[in-house]
């Protein structure tokens, strides 16, 4: 209701709780252009094939794409034929990029994982504070804020940088109940390791390592002693995982 009566708002919603129904909805059924920004490029293309499959005409434009795909994704968004377009904030923020939506009626901007905008929030990152700047490139449009992580401070950083600080501010609950977090000391690391894989033999999980060789260690020494069959290993290279751009 608050989207649909265009009003700025920021929505703390734990995962899976529907955060994306929230503007795809109101996306869907208005009359104007939506723009949904997102840092992970994995996120954005299931989204964008979800919507796809119901019908919704929708459109992308990120790094992994061949420059044609994003050129006539670009015209079908410019022309009409779509009216939601994602996008990554290092492909809309930048000149040519702004120029070309100026002419264009935007409704509504859609910042999902809102938490990288804020100097306070996890995995907060530069080109994402950028977005800031929306509010005054894009007067008559609407801005709206969504994610699951971010504390009161992070909150009212997230309001400001949308908003001026005039975002209504949702809360729908942190409560996960099967998380929990827990630290140990390490000692043998490998028999720690050992210890807490074995139970879960007939389970999935990731197991994160700070360094390349000691995840080739974990990885060569235990799947084989375990029987745990390796899915995928890729060497974490500064967070945001999923591609950015």
């Amino acid at each position: 209701e608050q989207i649909i009566s265009e009003k700025k708002l920021l929505a703390v919603m734990p995962t899976g709780a529907g955060k994306s129904l929230c503007y795809q909805i109101p996306a869907i059924i208005s009359e104007k252009r939506t723009i949904i920004i997102s840092p992970l490029i994995a996120l954005i293309d299931d989204q964008v094939t979800s919507l796809k499959l119901l019908g919704v005409d929708v459109e992308k434009i990120h790094a992994n794409q061949e420059r044609q795909d994003n050129v006539n994704a670009w015209l079908r968004f410019k022309s009409g034929q779509s009216k939601i377009i994602y996008m990554s904030p290092e492909r809309l923020m930048t000149e040519k990029m702004i120029a070309a939506l100026k002419n264009l009626d935007i409704g509504l901007f859609v910042i999902d994982e809102a938490h990288c905008i804020s100097k306070w929030g996890q995995s907060f990152r530069k080109d994402y504070e950028a977005l800031s700047q929306i509010k005054n490139l894009f007067k008559k449009s609407n801005i709206v804020g969504f994610t699951a992580t971010a504390d009161e401070t992070t909150r009212l950083d997230i309001s400001k940088k949308i908003a001026d600080g005039y975002a209504e501010i949702i809360v729908r609950g942190f409560d996960r109940p099967n998380l929990y977090l827990s630290i140990q000391l390490k000692r043998k690391w490998q028999n720690q390791l050992l210890e807490f894989l074995t139970p879960r033999k007939q389970l999935a999980g990731i197991v994160y390592c700070c360094l390349l060789y000691t995840s080739d260690d974990a990885d060569d020494t235990h799947c084989v002693d375990l029987g745990v069959r390796r899915i995928i290993k890729k060497k974490n290279v500064g967070g945001g995982g999923g591609g950015r751009g």
